[in-house]
């Protein structure tokens, strides 16, 4: 599976069945070249006005199942929401 395809898909938490969004970005281990986690926008602001100032930092290990619309992980969504970084 190509990154593109893995992008477009919708990251469900199974533990409260809510979705988290949709998978922007992949943290990979330099040495090993394997995925780390994989990295979701947090919640927006201002009424969805604003960009998401934090983010879902999602072990690789935390995802239960890949299928063909989405990716279901179980994870306590409070444990992984970090702030956002800016990478210049």
């Amino acid at each position: 599976m190509r990154f593109c395809e893995l992008k477009e898909k919708d990251v469900i938490n199974r533990c409260d069945c809510k979705k988290l969004g949709q998978i922007c970005d992949l943290v990979i281990d330099e040495c090993s070249g394997q995925i780390c986690s994989i990295i979701v926008p947090g919640p927006p602001r201002l009424c969805g006005l604003l960009c998401p100032d934090q983010e879902y930092i999602i072990p690789w290990n935390c995802i239960c199942q890949i299928g063909p619309d989405i990716v279901l992980v179980e994870i306590t969504a409070e444990k992984v929401l970090s702030p956002r970084k800016i990478w210049k």
